[in-house]
């Protein structure tokens, strides 16, 4: 798919200010841990991460999404009456009904002519929702759209802790599917995208491909009943075949990347995958025969933040100087499902406001 008319204006960004440690995870479990005499430091270890972020009990998504939404909007050029399009994405919302989007649109006092809804595709949505806002810039149904979404660990991973402490039967073995959830981080991004005529120096939002293995969908679910702010989840991931199959898929997505481009994999400046650990992001760089030192993360502050994931490291890149005007940047997005969605860029100048320097080194 390609897009002649959509730029990325600007990006706003939400971090929590509570850091949770890998190792004050690890005290945390020192129940499991003592039971099972497992070595303190592993979590670390596996995952890379070295410490994730939560929000205060009791937030709602769209409390810093609003936040989110508005400095985007403050860092632009675009007037608020000219956003369209509002699309709230993340994995997390307030309750199964109204749409989030409903009272993110509110908070930030958008039009009335605005279209409102909801997207969810696990760590994908955000990537889905910028695609779905470009298409409508595309064909002129807006000239500007507002993509958002925050993610919320703390209800999961004190949930997931509780278990793992009291859940006797737990072996070396049978805790394992449980690694993937205490990986999870929380923050808000929202990306605004605009028409290229409202400011051609903006970059461009050129491709976007997908890839579907949908008969993997198994791999990584939450309970049922887990969407509502209220509810306490829980999930299990079979995080080895996960990242196979993942891995796999990323595969035949970035080939097709690599055919609407045009670009050789040499000619690629800067990649940014999805934050999920060090082990996911080395088996994915290798399967596509791409330098580790033109790839940009976020996980080891930040932790696995599901869909604002690619879209905080975005901002993280920006604002470090990673992503510099005219590199060609590839966007390798991957989740449970199995999807994978990637978008391709030769970068303009992309704003960044919000406290994104809080994980910068």
């Amino acid at each position: 798919m390609r897009f002649q008319n959509v730029c990325i204006e600007s990006i706003g960004v939400q971090l929590p200010t509570e850091v949770w440690s890998s190792l004050e995870v690890e005290r945390r479990l020192e129940p499991l841990y003592r039971r099972l005499k497992l070595p303190e430091g592993r979590l670390e270890l596996m995952s890379g991460i070295a410490e994730r972020r939560v929000w205060a009990p009791g937030t709602l998504p769209s409390t810093p999404s609003i936040r989110s939404g508005r400095l985007a909007i403050e860092a632009s050029n675009i007037a608020s009456d000219e956003i369209g399009c509002l699309i709230h994405a993340s994995v997390c919302r307030d309750f199964l009904e109204p749409a989030t989007a409903s009272r993110v649109h509110h908070g930030i006092g958008l039009s009335s002519n605005c279209w409102v809804f909801d997207i969810s595709n696990a760590c994908l949505g955000l990537l889905n929702g910028a695609v779905q806002i470009a298409q409508m810039i595309e064909l002129g149904m807006i000239k500007a759209g507002l993509v958002v979404g925050t993610e919320n660990s703390r209800p999961l991973l004190e949930q997931t802790i509780e278990s793992l402490n009291h859940d006797q039967s737990l072996t070396r073995k049978s805790v394992k599917p449980a690694f993937a959830s205490l990986t999870i981080g929380s923050g808000s991004c929202a990306w605004l995208l605009a028409h290229r005529d409202l400011n051609p120096n903006a970059s461009p939002l050129e491709i976007a491909v997908a890839e579907a293995r949908t008969e993997y969908h198994h791999l990584c679910m939450s309970d049922q009943d887990s969407a509502g702010a209220s509810m306490q989840p829980l999930m299990e991931t079979d995080s080895e075949t996960l990242m196979a199959e993942g891995i796999r898929t990323g595969q035949a997505a970035f080939e097709k990347l690599l055919t609407e481009t045009t670009w050789g994999r040499e000619a690629i400046d800067q990649t940014i995958c999805h934050q999920v650990g060090a082990r996911h992001r080395i088996g994915m760089l290798d399967s596509m025969n791409l330098p580790v030192e033109k790839d940009h993360v976020s996980f080891p502050r930040l932790g696995n933040t599901g869909s604002v994931a690619l879209p905080l490291t975005v901002a993280s890149g920006i604002a470090s100087g990673v992503l510099r005007k005219g590199m060609r940047v590839a966007m390798l997005g991957i989740g449970s499902g199995i999807n994978s969605v990637m978008l391709a860029s030769q970068w303009g100048e992309t704003k960044v406001a919000g406290n994104i320097e809080a994980i910068l080194p």
